[in-house]
C-alpha cells in the first residue's frame, strides 16, 4: 500500500494509518464547553453545497466540522486518512484503490460506503456544475465499487499527489441519493452536526454522540460561528470576550491584541500568497509587456512592510510558496524599477496607461491600502492605477472572476500541482487570469505523473519561471497565517499551515485548558 507524504515520497499506507493513532495531541484533552468563532470570510449567499466554498466561513463550518473529506492534511503536514481508512496505487500511480472506514454513518443515520464516494465525486462534474475541484474529480475516468467500503478510481494519467488533492475542502462526502438533502440541511459525517444556520450570519453545532473520531477529536460541547467580516469589530470581539478565537488579526490593532493578558496571538507560515490577477483576455492586460510594465511597478517590500507589517515575505509572481518542496526560490526578483516599466509601456505603445483595480478588504485584510500602494508606487512608471473600492459583502461572485484586475488572496495549496492545477491549468473554474502557456500546460501534464523527485523539481522550476516572467497576476507577497485565541484555548502545540485556523481544523483538534 503506497502513500504520498507532504514531501512526495512514497510510504506506506500502515504507516498513514500510525500517523493518525501517534498524532494524537500530547496535552490532555478536556471535553465540553460552547466554542466561539468570530470570523471573517462570511457571505449571504452562503451555503452547505462545499463545491460552491471559497472563503474561510464555510471552509471551517463544512470540511472542519459538519462534513468530512476521504483525507486530510494534518497539523504536522502529512497525509492521514478521514474517511478514508488506507490507499494503494499501481506503480504508474494512475489507478488507485481507496479502502474506507467502517462504522461510520452520516448526521441523518444513513451509513457510510462505497455509493457516497461515487456520488460525491460525481456532483463536480455533472453538468451545469460549477466547482472549484473540477480539475480533480474529471480527472478520473473510471471509478468502481469493490465492495461496500472499497473504491478504485482509475486517472486519465498518472499522479503521484491524487491523495492530497482529496483533502480538498470542496470534496466533502454526501449521503448517496440524498445530497440536495444534505445540501439544504448540513448533513454530513463530520463531528458536529447542524443546529441553526443563517447565511453569513451564524451558524450553531453540536457534537455527535457516538462519532467514529470519538477519543480522537472534538472536545466542544459545541460551536457557534457568528460572521464578523469587520476587522476591528472581529478584534474588540475577542478582547471583551464576547469570541473565544478570531481569524485574520487586523495588523493595526494587533499591539493591543499582544497587551491584553486574555489573548494569545499565534502565526504560522504557509503558502498564502495575496495577488492582483488580470485577465488575460481583455486589453491592455493580453499585451505581455503590459503585463511585466505593471509586475516592476509595484513595491513589493513596501507593501510586505506596510500591509503585513512584517508578517510575511517577499513574492515574486509565483503561487507556489515557502512551504512547498518545490519552491524557486532563486529566480531572479521582478523588482520594484519604475522606469523599466515605463520603458515596457511605450514599448507597448500604451503611453499614459490607465487601468481600474478593483479592492475590497473582503479579498484579504488590507487589500485596499495595498492597492493603493499600488497606485502610488506606479505613478512613477507613469502608470495610472484607478483603485475601484467594491462592497465586501458579494465580492467573490460579483468582482472575482469578472472584473478585469482585482485583489484576491489565495491559502496556496500543498502541492504544487494542486495549486497550478486549481488556479492555472487551462480551462479550469479558477483560473482568474485566463493565461494559457502551452509549454506550462505541457509540464503541468508531465510533472503530474513524475515519480522521480529531481525531474519534477526541474519542471516546477520552469514553471515557476515561465510564471514569474510571462503569467498573468501579480503576486507581492506571501502573508503568514496570523489569528488570535482567548488564552482559555489551547491546542496540541502543533498547528497547521495549509489554510489558517490551524488549516480550518480547530473546531476539532482545539479545547478549552
Amino acid at each position: 500500500m503506497n502513500n504520498i507524504s507532504r514531501r512526495g515520497l512514497l510510504a506506506s499506507g500502515a504507516a498513514a494509518g500510525v500517523l493518525a493513532a501517534t498524532g494524537m495531541p500530547v496535552r490532555a484533552q478536556q471535553k465540553g464547553g460552547t466554542l466561539r468563532l468570530g470570523l471573517a470570510g462570511a457571505n449571504t449567499s452562503d451555503s452547505w453545497d462545499a463545491r460552491t466554498h471559497s472563503d474561510s466561513f464555510m471552509i471551517m463550518a463544512a470540511h472542519g466540522a459538519v462534513f468530512d473529506t476521504l483525507t486530510e492534511v494534518a497539523a504536522n503536514g502529512e497525509l492521514v486518512g478521514e474517511l478514508a481508512e488506507s490507499w494503494e496505487a499501481t506503480p504508474d500511480a494512475k489507478t488507485w484503490t481507496f479502502k474506507l472506514k467502517t462504522g461510520v454513518t452520516f448526521h441523518n443515520g444513513k451509513a457510510f460506503g462505497a455509493d457516497d464516494v461515487i456520488e460525491s465525486l460525481n456532483m463536480h462534474v455533472a453538468e451545469g456544475a460549477k466547482s472549484a475541484a473540477k480539475p480533480i474529480v474529471s480527472a478520473i475516468t473510471e471509478m468502481k465499487k469493490l465492495g461496500e467500503h472499497e473504491v478504485q478510481m482509475t486517472l486519465k494519467a498518472g499522479n503521484a499527489d491524487f491523495p492530497f488533492l482529496l483533502s480538498d475542502y470542496h470534496i466533502c462526502m454526501y449521503p448517496a441519493g440524498q445530497v440536495e438533502e444534505a445540501v439544504a440541511k448540513g448533513i454530513g459525517t463530520g463531528m458536529y452536526k447542524v443546529e441553526a444556520f443563517d447565511p453569513g450570519v451564524r451558524a450553531m453545532l453540536s457534537r455527535v454522540d457516538g462519532h467514529y473520531k470519538d477519543g480522537k477529536a472534538g472536545w466542544f460541547d459545541s460551536v457557534e460561528l457568528i460572521a464578523i467580516n469587520d476587522a476591528s469589530a472581529r478584534m474588540n470581539a475577542l478582547m471583551t470576550g464576547q469570541v473565544d478565537a478570531v481569524n485574520r488579526v487586523d495588523f493595526k490593532t494587533e499591539s493591543l491584541l499582544k497587551a491584553n493578558p486574555m489573548v494569545n496571538v499565534f502565526e504560522v507560515t504557509g503558502n498564502q500568497h495575496y495577488t492582483f490577477p488580470m485577465l488575460t483576455g481583455l486589453s491592455p492586460f493580453d499585451n505581455l509587456k503590459v503585463r511585466q510594465a505593471l509586475k516592476h511597478s509595484i513595491n513589493r517590500q513596501e507593501m510586505v512592510n506596510k500591509v503585513l507589517q512584517g508578517h510575511g515575505a517577499v513574492a515574486n509572481d509565483i503561487p507556489i510558496g515557502p512551504a512547498n518542496q518545490y519552491f524557486a526560490s532563486d529566480l531572479e526578483l521582478n523588482e520594484y524599477d519604475p522606469d523599466k516599466a515605463k520603458g515596457l509601456i511605450k514599448e507597448a505603445g500604451l503611453d499614459g496607461l490607465q487601468v481600474d483595480l478593483s479592492a475590497s478588504d473582503a479579498a484579504f485584510a488590507g487589500a485596499v491600502d495595498a492597492a493603493l500602494l499600488y497606485q502610488a508606487s506606479a505613478k512613477s512608471a507613469g502608470i495610472d492605477i484607478n483603485v475601484v473600492q467594491e462592497p465586501a459583502d458579494g465580492y467573490w461572485s460579483n468582482v472575482w472572476l469578472k472584473k478585469a484586475w482585482c485583489a484576491c488572496y489565495w491559502s496556496g495549496r500543498a502541492t504544487e500541482d494542486w495549486m497550478f492545477s486549481t488556479a492555472y491549468e487551462t480551462g479550469v473554474p479558477w483560473n482568474d487570469t485566463g493565461w494559457e502557456n502551452a509549454r506550462f500546460q505541457e509540464l503541468l501534464l508531465s510533472a503530474r505523473a513524475e515519480l522521480d523527485s529531481a525531474k519534477r523539481k526541474d519542471q516546477y522550476h520552469e514553471m515557476q519561471m515561465l510564471m514569474s516572467k510571462e503569467g498573468g497576476t501579480v503576486i507581492p507577497m506571501y502573508a503568514n497565517y496570523v489569528d488570535a485565541h482567548s488564552n482559555k484555548l489551547t491546542n496540541s502545540g502543533t498547528i497547521g499551515n495549509v489554510f489558517q485556523m490551524d488549516s480550518s481544523r480547530m473546531i476539532e483538534r482545539w479545547w478549552f485548558a
